[in-house]
């Protein structure tokens, strides 16, 4: 089952997001379940948030995943949706 986790960086984090960078990159490398990801931009074309696509089996998973990225543990973010997804294209 796949799962759209999206996020927003609380403001004025960018130090935060590039200190966590190679770890939470790790993470994704490591846990073998992450389809696609990228961070999303702000009109200056900085890091902001992401969007990261996971293949898991359920929900609990998906929120499991979440909770222990390194970007989550260092308190980047300032809201997280987790949400189903159904892949139609690409």
């Amino acid at each position: 089952m796949r799962f759209a986790l999206m996020t927003k960086d609380k403001p004025g984090a960018l130090q935060t997001r590039m200190d966590n960078r190679e770890a939470h990159l790790a993470y994704i490398a490591d846990t073998g379940v992450v389809e696609m990801a990228g961070p999303v931009l702000d009109g200056a074309e900085q890091m902001c948030g992401s969007l990261i696509i996971l293949e898991v089996d359920d929900l609990a998973a998906a929120q499991a995943w979440a909770d222990n990225d390194p970007y989550a543990k260092a308190g980047l973010f300032e809201s997280v949706t987790l949400q189903a997804w159904k892949k139609v294209v690409g």
